[in-house]
């Protein structure tokens, strides 16, 4: 059977793009996306999204060819914004040739700390552009870095929070599996004034921490799965002026399309299912986070 072969007859394949959900009557922004790892052009990814009511996007790097990629793309699209950064497991594969690292390019020499510097530096470059809203996904994660990449991935987490500091910028955190040593790390140098949890991935406990410090918490579809019941009781107790929503896209569909690719015009699925865990109706959250998104990244 084909790989592209349906599961079962009559129903659609994994690799066919779900259909446009009914449309938001109140605009809202996808905080975070990979448009450059979707099949569909940037053109038609905007114009879907706009017809559903996702009117921007953050286009976010993960590493130096990527960033560069997210700030041309937002400088030739009004409805683009940028971020850039080398992903927490890019650290260490640049250091170390880690071969389980982000990058799309393929194993790698190690090239040591000075190649590391040499990388940040380039994210350093592209913060300063005025297109560019935010330095991340950077972060750590535990998950797919063992402790051999740590210390390059602590080492990068600092760079990018010093870069966004002084540039005025979001930071965008990843955080997998490594919630107390992020949470420390931020405290030990500072956050910069908004600071993002992309893809919240915490318990109701953190995202009291969380609120208390001030920082955004960006929700993608996995908080519909039905294993996400943390995510769910963090949603529930997270301050609206605090929340964001995102796709992650092409990854993190939203159920019931989970499975299948995911881009910006799934976002009004995912607000549809935190409306209703918060108790809300989708007009009024829809709007908290249009005016959160634009709090955050400063557009």
């Amino acid at each position: 059977m084909s790989a592209n072969a349906p599961d079962k007859p009559g129903t659609p394949g994994k690799d066919t793009a779900p259909p446009l959900p009914e449309p938001l009557r109140v605009p809202v922004a996808d905080s975070h996306t990979h448009l450059d790892m979707q099949s569909d052009t940037v053109e038609e990814a905007l114009a879907k999204a706009a017809s559903v009511g996702v009117t921007t996007v953050v286009q976010v790097g993960c590493d130096l060819a990527g960033s560069r990629w997210a700030a041309e793309t937002a400088a030739a699209h009004d409805a683009v914004h940028a971020t850039v950064a080398l992903h927490p497991n890019e650290a260490p594969r640049i250091v170390h040739g880690d071969p389980d690292g982000w990058s799309r390019q393929g194993a790698r020499e190690p090239g040591g700390d000075a190649a590391l510097d040499e990388a940040l530096a380039e994210i350093d470059r592209l913060a300063a552009l005025p297109q560019v809203k935010g330095v991340g996904e950077t972060g750590l994660d535990y998950f797919r870095t063992g402790p051999e990449g740590k210390e390059a991935q602590e080492r990068s987490f600092r760079a990018h929070i010093e870069i966004a500091k002084r540039h005025g910028k979001a930071l965008v955190i990843h955080d997998r599996d490594a919630h107390a040593d992020v949470l420390r790390i931020l405290k030990e140098e500072g956050a910069p004034e908004r600071t993002v949890f992309h893809c919240y991935s915490g318990d109701a406990e953190m995202a009291e921490i969380c609120a208390a410090a001030g920082y955004f918490m960006s929700f993608a579809g996995n908080v519909t799965f039905k294993n996400a019941r943390n995510l769910r009781d963090a949603l529930a107790v997270a301050p609206p002026d605090l929340l964001l929503v995102e796709t992650d896209a092409p990854f993190l569909t939203p159920v019931p399309h989970r499975g299948r690719p995911n881009a910006p015009y799934l976002v009004p699925v995912t607000v549809r299912a935190m409306a209703a865990v918060r108790g809300v109706d989708e007009d009024t959250l829809a709007a908290a986070l249009g005016a959160n998104t634009a709090r955050a990244f400063g557009y």
